[in-house]
């Protein structure tokens, strides 16, 4: 089962969903990890309450990328209060595979991100437990 998931990583690190800037989004964030050099953008469009449309772009490691593409799969199209309140454990179940403290870090990027897009637009603070995020740089 690990290899089905494994290839389904690979699958969207090679050919990510939703990849690349958009042209004027309603709210975009950007987060970086420096202990392994991922950083990535997510770009959002909100209508009426749903998120309309999602990108990313940036570089990383094959989970950062992997998880962040599968993340914006997830997403489109679901009301965006619903999309504020996933959890790691949303993430990790995607993936699919064991992960380590750092790989999860990796994993988490994408939705910390998004996360603060989506808290940005709506004028709320980002949730106890993510504005801190080990070494993690949210803008």
């Amino acid at each position: 089962m690990d290899d089905l998931y494994r290839d389904h990583i690979l699958d969207h690190y090679k050919d990510p969903r939703n990849y690349g800037p958009m042209d004027d989004p309603d709210v975009s964030a950007e987060g970086q990890n420096p202990l392994c050099g991922d950083q990535l953008s997510i770009d959002l469009k909100v209508h009426d309450g749903t998120i309309a449309d999602i990108r990313f772009h940036g570089r990383g490691c094959a989970i950062s990328q992997a998880a962040t593409s599968m993340l914006t799969e997830m997403v489109m199209g679901r009301p965006v209060d619903e999309v504020a309140a996933l959890g790691r454990e949303d993430i990790v179940e995607e993936v699919g595979i064991p992960l380590s403290p750092v790989r999860l870090k990796c994993a988490l990027l994408g939705l910390g991100t998004l996360k603060v897009a989506l808290h940005r637009h709506l004028g709320t603070p980002l949730p106890e437990g993510w504005a801190g995020m080990d070494e993690v740089d949210w803008r």
